[in-house]
């Protein structure tokens, strides 16, 4: 049934699963300052990349897509250094964790070379453009 969903949309409920596994684990964080505050902050950031990525869908022009599409980009980095914390500090977790890492890469991976084609694609708008046809 995937095959019938667009590259989007299979992108999207991707980034959902991730948010539903950062949910799973930060609720079964040993209870500690650290591992609260930790987190929290695992939390807030690896759930932002599905409504991110869902307001980038939705984007008003090319450069709006770009700019919250990055977004969904630098949430990802932040998230994957919040869990190489975890993973060095919750042995118990250390798996888990490790495999949620793993899978942020990924996205991350495909997050950043959708922003590159993106940038690329991107035209810029002013009408004061260098052309090497008219450098001296």
């Amino acid at each position: 049934m995937d095959e019938k969903k667009s590259q989007s949309d299979q992108l999207e409920e991707r980034l959902i699963d991730f948010a539903v596994r950062i949910i799973n684990l930060a609720n079964s964080l040993p209870r500690s300052s650290s591992t609260r505050h930790i987190g929290m902050q695992v939390l807030r950031s690896g759930t932002s990349g599905a409504p991110n990525y869902a307001e980038a869908r939705g984007a008003e022009s090319r450069a709006d897509f770009v700019h919250k599409l990055a977004v969904v980009h630098k949430e990802l980095n932040e998230t994957a250094v919040w869990l190489k914390i975890l993973s060095r500090n919750v042995a118990e977790k250390r798996e888990e964790i490790v495999a949620i890492l793993a899978e942020n890469q990924e996205l991350g991976s495909i997050i950043g070379a959708s922003l590159k084609t993106a940038r690329s694609t991107t035209r810029p708008t002013s009408t004061n453009h260098k052309s090497s046809d008219h450098q001296s």
